[in-house]
């Protein structure tokens, strides 16, 4: 499927905030995908990520949460904001501001609404879901867990974390909460794998087999939620 690329910035109530849209090159409206990024930032594996969704018909936003000012003091605040105590806290208000802006594109179906996030952007993916009842589901990838007091009712959630790091045992008390709460999900832990194992940005940890597994459930989960 032929897409489209392109940097955007939005508006949030702080400041603005850069992002990478994709999207597939039609009038058609598709389901919409915030893509939220690890420590390492909007890079080139973020973006090939989302340019994936966006061949297989969604309508991707990437946000780049170090972009709303100084580098240092924004990785500093979104940092801050993922060891909050509470999902409310200025990253989820950030991302609210991208699913507000994804939405009110004309490519988009605004019913229609994910998130997939990485690392910390996994973090974040759980905890927006927490907040905005707008996301349909979720997939968080090797990401501590937020604050889960509000997790009961959340949107699904497919969920992929390495067996060999520390947020295997994240991933198997974000299960056991999920089920608990009697929320569908598929949260899977690969054995023999490292932290960032989807990132081929970085060589020592990525593995292909895992990563292509993970990718190959979460576009079906997606599919299920997002295009069924």
């Amino acid at each position: 499927m032929a897409i489209l690329e392109t940097e955007t910035t939005f508006k949030t109530r702080e400041s603005p905030l850069k992002a990478f849209l994709a999207r597939p090159d039609d009038e058609a409206k598709h389901p919409g995908l915030i893509v939220i990024h690890e420590i390492l930032g909007l890079n080139e594996s973020i973006r090939e990520i989302s340019r994936r969704f966006a061949q297989q018909g969604y309508a991707t936003l990437a946000v780049d949460l170090f972009s709303a000012g100084n580098t240092a003091i924004c990785i500093a605040q979104t940092m801050n904001a993922m060891f909050s105590a509470s999902t409310d806290n200025l990253g989820t208000r950030r991302l609210i501001s991208a699913v507000d802006y994804l939405s009110l594109q004309p490519f988009v179906d605004p019913t229609k609404i994910g998130a997939i996030g990485f690392c910390m952007g996994g973090n974040f993916a759980i905890a927006l879901a927490c907040e905005d009842n707008r996301l349909k589901t979720i997939a968080p990838f090797y990401s501590r867990n937020p604050n889960l007091s509000k997790i009961g009712g959340i949107c699904p959630v497919v969920g992929s974390y390495p067996a060999l790091d520390f947020t295997a045992k994240a991933g198997a008390k974000l299960k056991t909460v999920l089920d608990e709460a009697g929320v569908e999900n598929d949260i899977k832990i690969y054995p023999k794998t490292l932290h960032s194992f989807m990132s081929n940005e970085v060589p020592f940890t990525f593995n292909e087999e895992a990563s292509e597994d993970a990718w190959e459930r979460t576009l079906s989960f997606f599919n299920k939620h997002l295009i069924a």
